[in-house]
C-alpha cells in the first residue's frame, strides 16, 4: 500500500498543484521559492493537525484571498445552492493490492470494483455556506465600527476585508476529511459523492502515519549544544520496551541495580547531617516518618542527563560534540533522528504500524560539503530500505521524500526518483523527470546520453532560472566576464540618464552556464521539459563545397547540426540575413516557432563592421584587433604574432595564429582593464545575453 499522488489547492504558492510519488523515494527539486516547504507543511497540517500546528490567513493562496475579499465584500448573498465550498484542499490517492491487509482502509473504500484499487482521502479548510453566511454578516458588523472609528478621528485608516480576516478566518473555516468516490476507468474524482470521516468517526491513524525532519535542525557547534547525546537518550527511549528486552538493556538495568546499592551507602553519610537536623526539629518519628536518602537510578532519566557524544581521535584523546563541525554534526543528528522517527513509526506500544508511513526529509544537505552531499543519498535508499521490521514479524514499507537544492544530490540520484517543481502561467506545476524517456523515445541515444551528461555533472540547471549553453572551455571561461561587461556598460548607460538599470543584473540573476559541446539539439527536449528560459551561443561553422571550412563569405553551407536542427535547416543564406527576433523561439506542439517573447533563443556570428565571422575567435579578433595588437607580446595564447602587423584576414588570424583557445580567453581576461572597457563584445553574444538578461 502507499501513496501514488498528492494534489493540493490554494495553499501558498501551490494553487493547483499535482505530484506523484514513488514507491520509496521522491526527490523533490527545483528553484528557490517553489513550494518545496509548502508541500511538507501542507501535510503535516492536515495529517497531524494541533492547536501550534494551525492554517492561518497567510496560508491562502494570493489568487484565493482575492476571490475571498470579493466573496465577503459583494453584497449580495449567495444562495445555498449556488454556493460551492472553498478553502484549501489535499488529496491522497493510495493504491493498495491483493497482498495487503485490507482492514484498517475497508470502511474507505467507496467503490466494490475488484479492479479499482484507488481511495482517495480528501483534506479540506473550507467555508461551510452556514459559515459562509456568518462571515458575511460578521463582516457587516466590522464595517459598521470601521466607519465609526473613522468618524471619530479622520486619520484613522479603516481596515480592509483582509484586516478582518486576518483575525477571524479560525471562526469560519473548519477541518474536514473525507473519502471521495473514484472512477477507475476514466481516472477522474467525484466531489459529490463522499464518506465524512468526521461524522462517520473513522479514524486514519492507523492508514497514514506522517513525520519529517525538517530542515530548521536544532544543531549548532556552540560549547552549550547537546543534541547528539540527547538524540541517544531518545534512540534509547524507543529501543527499549516491553516488547524489545534485549541483553544489552538487561545488563544496563543490573548494574545500575549494583550501583544503587553502593551509592545508598555513600548517601548515608553524605547527607547524615541534614537527616539529623530534620529529626531535632521533630520531622522524624520511629518507624512513622524516619527518612533515608537512596540512589534509585532510573535508566531513562540516567541516559538523558549523562550520556555524550565525544569524538574519538585517538587513544587518549576525546572531544566533545561541539568540537567537530556542523556538518558532520548535522549528518550524525539526521542519522539519528531518522533512527529515532523509524521506532515511533514502528508504534511498539500500539496493536500495529500505519498501513502508510511517509517520512519527509527537508533539505539534508545543510552545512554539508559536496563529497558528504554525495554519502547521504547514496547511503539513505539502503539505510531506509527495510522500512518498518519489528521483532513480532509485523513489517511495513518506508514512503519517503527528500526535498533539495543540492545539486551533488540530484547528480548521484536516479533520474525516475526525480520530481521537477517549475512555475508556468497556471502556478507551481510538479514534473516526472522518468517521464523525459518518453520525450525522447525517437531519439533513445540522447536520452541516455542527456541522463549520463546530467549525473556526471552540471546538475546545477536544475536549480537555476536561467540557462546559456555554450560549445567550449572558451565560452565557459569567458561568458562570466562578458556578463559582467553587459552589466557595466548598462548601468552607465542608464546612469547618465537618472534612470536605474531597467533590468536584474547578469551576475545577479541565477543562471546556469551549462557545456554542452556541438550537442545543444541533444538538449531541446530537456529545454522544453525544463521550461526555463535559455539562450544557445554557437558558431555558424561555415563550409564550402567540398565540406572544409571557410570564411563565411565563400561558404556555400554550414556544418552546425544544432543550427539545422531548431531552424529547420535554413540556408547559409537565410542564417546570414535573419534578424535578432527570428532566432527567438517557442515551442508549440511539437515544433520552434518564431517568437521574439519565446523563451529559447539561438545566436551565432553575425556581419559586424562590414565582415561576418565563422567562429568566436574570428569575431572577436575582427572588432578588437587593435587591443590584440597593442598586448600581443602578453598573450601567450598566441602564436605567429607578427600577422597581427601584416593585414591578415580575422579568419586567417584566428585559424593559424591561436596557440590554444583556453590560453586566448585567459589572456583576454587577464589584459583587461577594471571596466572591462579597452575590448568589445562580439555583437552575437552581446544580443543574446540583453534578451537573456530582460525578465
Amino acid at each position: 500500500m502507499r501513496i501514488s499522488k498528492i494534489e493540493i489547492e490554494n495553499f501558498r504558492l501551490l494553487k493547483n498543484f499535482s505530484m506523484d510519488l514513488e514507491n520509496e523515494l521522491s526527490l523533490v527539486i527545483g528553484k528557490n521559492n517553489m513550494g518545496k516547504t509548502s508541500i511538507l507543511l501542507v501535510l503535516e497540517k492536515f495529517l497531524n493537525p494541533s492547536d501550534g500546528n494551525r492554517f492561518s490567513f497567510d496560508d491562502f493562496n494570493t489568487e484565493y484571498k482575492k476571490m475571498i475579499k470579493v466573496l465577503i465584500e459583494d453584497p449580495i448573498l449567495m444562495t445555498e445552492e449556488d454556493y460551492k465550498p472553498l478553502g484549501i484542499k489535499m488529496r491522497l490517492f493510495i493504491e493498495y493490492n491483493q497482498q495487503d491487509n485490507l482492514s484498517n482502509i475497508s470502511r474507505l473504500m467507496m467503490d466494490l470494483n475488484p479492479l479499482n484499487n484507488v481511495i482517495v482521502l480528501g483534506f479540506e479548510y473550507s467555508l461551510e455556506y452556514r459559515k459562509y453566511h456568518k462571515m458575511k454578516d460578521d463582516f457587516k458588523k466590522f464595517q459598521t465600527s470601521e466607519e465609526q472609528k473613522v468618524k471619530k478621528d479622520n486619520k484613522y485608516k479603516p481596515k480592509s476585508a483582509f484586516d478582518f480576516l486576518k483575525h477571524r478566518q479560525e471562526d469560519f473555516f473548519s477541518l474536514i476529511r473525507k473519502s471521495l468516490e473514484y472512477n477507475i476507468e476514466t481516472k477522474t474524482v467525484n466531489e459529490s459523492v463522499f464518506l465524512n470521516l468526521g461524522k462517520e468517526q473513522i479514524s486514519i491513524k492507523d492508514v497514514i502515519n506522517f513525520k519529517y525532519i525538517s530542515a530548521r535542525r536544532d544543531v549548532t557547534n556552540k560549547d552549550v549544544d547537546k543534541t547528539l547525546s540527547t538524540q541517544t537518550s531518545r534512540i534509547y527511549e524507543k529501543t527499549e520496551s516491553p516488547d524489545e528486552q534485549n541483553k544489552a538493556v538487561e545488563d544496563f538495568k543490573d548494574k545500575l541495580s549494583e550501583t544503587d546499592d553502593h551509592l545508598s551507602g555513600i548517601y548515608k553519610t553524605l547527607f547524615n547531617g541534614i537527616v539529623e537536623k530534620v529529626r531535632n526539629f521533630g520531622g522524624v518519628k520511629i518507624n512513622e516518618s524516619d527518612i533515608e536518602i537512596i540512589s534509585t537510578l532510573q535508566h531513562r532519566e540516567l541516559l538523558k542527563g549523562n550520556t555524550t557524544v565525544v569524538y574519538k581521535h585517538d587513544e587518549d584523546s576525546r572531544l566533545p560534540e561541539h568540537y567537530n563541525g556542523l556538518g558532520y554534526m548535522n549528518l550524525i543528528s539526521m542519522i539519528f533522528e531518522i533512527e529515532i522517527l523509524v521506532h515511533e513509526f514502528k508504534r511498539e506500544t500500539e496493536k500495529i504500524p500505519a498501513d502508510i508511513n511517509l517520512l519527509f526529509i527537508e533539505e539534508p544537505e545543510a552545512h554539508t560539503h559536496p563529497q558528504m552531499q554525495y554519502v547521504f543519498i547514496k547511503n539513505i535508499k539502503a539505510l531506509l530500505s527495510e522500512g518498518i521490521k519489528r521483532n513480532d514479524g509485523i513489517k511495513r514499507k518506508l514512503q519517503y521524500i527528500i526535498s533539495t537544492h543540492s545539486a551533488h544530490i540530484v547528480a548521484d540520484s536516479d533520474f525516475d526518483d526525480i520530481k521537477y517543481l517549475t512555475r508556468e502561467a497556471s502556478g507551481v506545476i510538479a514534473k516526472n523527470l522518468k517521464d523525459l524517456s518518453e520525450r525522447y523515445s525517437k531519439n533513445p541515444k540522447y536520452y541516455h546520453f542527456l541522463t549520463q551528461y546530467l549525473t556526471i555533472s552540471r546538475a546545477e540547471i536544475f536549480f537555476a532560472e536561467k540557462a546559456i549553453l555554450i560549445e567550449g572551455d572558451t565560452e565557459r571561461i569567458l561568458i562570466p566576464t562578458l556578463m559582467r561587461k553587459i552589466d557595466i556598460e548598462e548601468r552607465e548607460k542608464f546612469s547618465g540618464e537618472g534612470e536605474s538599470d531597467r533590468y536584474l543584473p547578469l551576475l545577479s540573476q541565477n543562471i546556469s552556464i551549462v557545456e554542452v559541446g556541438a550537442y545543444s539539439h541533444v538538449f531541446e527536449v530537456f529545454i522544453d521539459f525544463l521550461g526555463m528560459k535559455t539562450l544557445i551561443i554557437t558558431d555558424l561553422d561555415a563550409v564550402c563545397e567540398d565540406g572544409n571550412s571557410c570564411e563565411v563569405s565563400k561558404g556555400k553551407g554550414y556544418s552546425n547540426a544544432s543550427i539545422r536542427h531548431f531552424y529547420d535547416s535554413p540556408s547559409l543564406e537565410d542564417l546570414t540575413n535573419r534578424s535578432f527576433d527570428r532566432k527567438c523561439l517557442r515551442k508549440e506542439s511539437d515544433k520552434w516557432v518564431i517568437d521574439r517573447k519565446g523563451n529559447l533563443c539561438i545566436v551565432y556570428q553575425v556581419e559586424e563592421d562590414g565582415y561576418n565571422a565563422r567562429s568566436f575567435e574570428d569575431a572577436y579578433i575582427h572588432i578588437n584587433k587593435g587591443f590584440i595588437k597593442d598586448n600581443k607580446q602578453n598573450f601567450a595564447g598566441l602564436k605567429l604574432k607578427e600577422h597581427f602587423d601584416n593585414g591578415k584576414s580575422a579568419y586567417f588570424l584566428a585559424e593559424n595564429c591561436i596557440k590554444k583557445k583556453t590560453h586566448f580567453a585567459m589572456d583576454i581576461i587577464y589584459q583587461s582593464d577594471s571596466n572591462l572597457s579597452n575590448w568589445k563584445i562580439p555583437a552575437y553574444i552581446k544580443e543574446g545575453l540583453l534578451w537573456l538578461k530582460e525578465d
